[in-house]
């Protein structure tokens, strides 16, 4: 194995066997959403791809920006460095890849002769790359990943009925019965499918021998034509009919969400502004009740006065 050439056959169907072995480990999820528990998780993950994949774009713009400005400035000093990082393609993107982890050396930008401007820019570089890299853009990626998980959170039982559900049409499907590799192996379905298509092909030839291709052929293809035409018209109706089903559940289910939540915050703010004018009105009608109350208890008084100098002149 030592004097094997790099591109031998065992050796890369060794590395490509690997990769299938996890792969087939992989495959066990296909079936995590039947578990009430662990359904929701995995659509969660399932989710969050989306994001991954949204976060790339960002994510090899910096990336290849920084490897490309790395390997430009180190590419000349191969051979006069602490280690090889930067001075090749291959490298550069190693030494950034693991940096993310914080798995490189910060010497890796040290030069053993002294050019210490170009190493002072390998540092400022370098330094920016770990700002951008680790601090902004990996906790963007995890915000990115709880707004997902949260959002599933919130729904997670019709989130987890409905992968089950589609998890449970998966097996209903007119489809292979053995699953890969199992189905290169003929199964008693594949058998009778094979018969059935050599006894049909039969009597097509038989009728073309017989001389009657006319009229047994016109009506062959019109009995086939009737049963494909009965099969769509029944797969159609059916599908109808689970659509307008799952249409009433979610009208119904959006109806008691609305009446559960009662006002929204429209109006809620609508409400609290109609109290605001109607504490002003109640303060405008306070002063004037209070205005016109002082003005009755000083005619009052007026009159009182008036009342109490008529009886004295009386008197006198």
């Amino acid at each position: 194995r030592i004097h094997w050439m790099p591109s031998d056959p065992q050796l890369i169907s060794e590395g490509l066997y690997a990769i299938a072995v996890v792969l087939s480990f992989s495959r066990i999820t296909c079936i995590l959403p039947a578990n009430e528990r662990f359904g929701p998780l995995q659509i969660s993950l399932g989710r969050t791809v989306k994001d991954i994949f949204k976060f790339m774009v960002i994510f090899i713009t910096v990336f290849v920006a920084f490897m490309v400005g790395m390997f430009n400035l180190y590419s000349y000093y191969l051979g006069a460095k602490h280690n090889v990082a930067f001075t090749t393609v291959e490298e550069s993107f190693k030494t950034l890849f693991w940096a993310i982890f914080g798995l490189s050396e910060v010497k890796s930008v040290v030069l053993n002769i002294n050019h210490k401007f170009i190493e002072n820019i390998g540092y400022v570089l370098y330094g920016v790359y770990n700002v951008i890299m680790v601090i902004v853009l990996l906790n963007m990626l995890i915000a990115m990943f709880n707004s997902s998980f949260q959002e599933i959170q919130d729904d997670a039982d019709v989130e987890w009925k409905f992968a089950r559900a589609k998890l449970w049409f998966s097996y209903f499907e007119n489809s292979g019965t053995l699953p890969v590799p199992f189905n290169l192996i003929p199964s008693p379905k594949s058998v009778v499918s094979v018969l059935l298509a050599i006894k049909k092909v039969l009597w097509i030839v038989f009728l073309k021998k017989s001389g009657e291709n006319s009229n047994d052929e016109a009506e062959l293809n019109n009995l086939q034509t009737c049963e494909g035409q009965k099969k769509f018209a029944l797969k159609p109706a059916h599908h109808q009919k689970v659509m307008n089903s799952l249409i009433k559940r979610y009208i119904i289910k959006s109806q008691r969400e609305k009446d559960r939540d009662g006002i929204n915050e429209g109006e809620l703010r609508k409400i609290k502004l109609d109290i605001s004018s109607l504490r002003c009105e109640l303060l405008e009608r306070k002063n004037c009740d209070v205005n016109t109350l002082m003005e009755l208890v000083r005619w009052l008084e007026e009159v009182m006065d008036v009342q109490e100098m008529d009886g004295s002149n009386k008197h006198s």
